[in-house]
């Protein structure tokens, strides 16, 4: 499986090199882009047999879902809005993620603990990696803009904020829909929605972050430079809640143990 790997991770920097090479021809990137997807969802297909468990339990079997999730998006919007200029960041985020596992594998067992042991267990967590990849792209080109726009000197105009506010538009839902599952998941095995659990209070302040994207977006209409910037800081509170807060001192109180590895 480790080779299904290298194969994704070779084929998603292939792509980016393709986008940056022929930036009129999406054909040679978009291909390579979807051959890494298929190598990718065929590495989590075996890894569902193998372990006879879906393989979201650890942080390493959740970075093969974002690497997997980030350049599909980046396919599907890109063909959506006739726009490359998703290729080469989303191809970028796919490599790192695959190549982060395949350089610091973890052991994977087949043990699902009785709170993992919910119909809520795969929704919650796939509808999460969606909006985790969605939300990372919008942040990724909302900073590239920014950076660029710096480094040029000319000014960013509303047009410039089209395609990271539409990632957005697909991420927040998806993001408002995990933080809704968990809450119903957490009834389910603990017999409450909601406890102020570390992991739960992360969970809604990245849901806030993103909320006040969207009132800065909407009250401040015309200053796009600040629209990326929250959007980058939206960005840094979604990793914390993802990988941060498990090296947080509360986090010894948190009933989330099982994504630690």
């Amino acid at each position: 499986m480790s080779a299904l790997g290298v194969c994704a991770a070779l084929a998603w920097l292939a792509a980016a090199v393709a986008y940056a090479a022929f930036p009129r021809r999406r054909l040679p990137g978009d291909i390579l882009m979807t051959l890494g997807v298929l190598c990718g969802a065929i590495l989590i297909g075996l890894l569902w047999i193998e372990l006879a468990r879906p393989p979201l339990r650890t942080l390493g079997e959740t970075r093969w879902w974002y690497a997997v999730l980030t350049p599909a998006i980046g396919l599907v919007v890109g063909w959506r809005f006739r726009t490359q200029a998703l290729g080469i960041p989303a191809c970028l985020l796919g490599a790192l993620f695959a190549l982060i596992n395949l350089l610091h594998p973890e052991y994977m067992d087949k043990t699902l603990m009785p709170a993992l042991q919910s119909p809520w267990f795969v929704p919650h967590v796939v509808v999460y990696m969606l909006s985790y990849s969605a939300l990372g792209l919008s942040s990724g080109i909302g900073l590239w803009l920014l950076a660029r726009s710096v480094w040029s000197g000319a000014p960013l105009t509303a047009s410039d904020t089209r395609l990271p506010h539409a990632l957005v538009a697909v991420g927040f839902p998806l993001l408002t829909c995990g933080l809704l599952f968990g809450a119903l998941w957490a009834k389910q095995a603990w017999g409450h929605y909601w406890a102020w659990d570390p992991k739960e209070t992360w969970a809604l302040l990245t849901w806030c972050a993103y909320l006040i994207y969207l009132h800065v977006r909407i009250r401040h209409a015309f200053r796009p430079a600040l629209h990326l910037s929250v959007l980058g800081f939206g960005f840094v509170v979604l990793l914390v809640c993802w990988f941060g807060v498990n090296y947080l001192p509360t986090s010894a109180e948190s009933v989330h143990t099982y994504t630690r590895q």
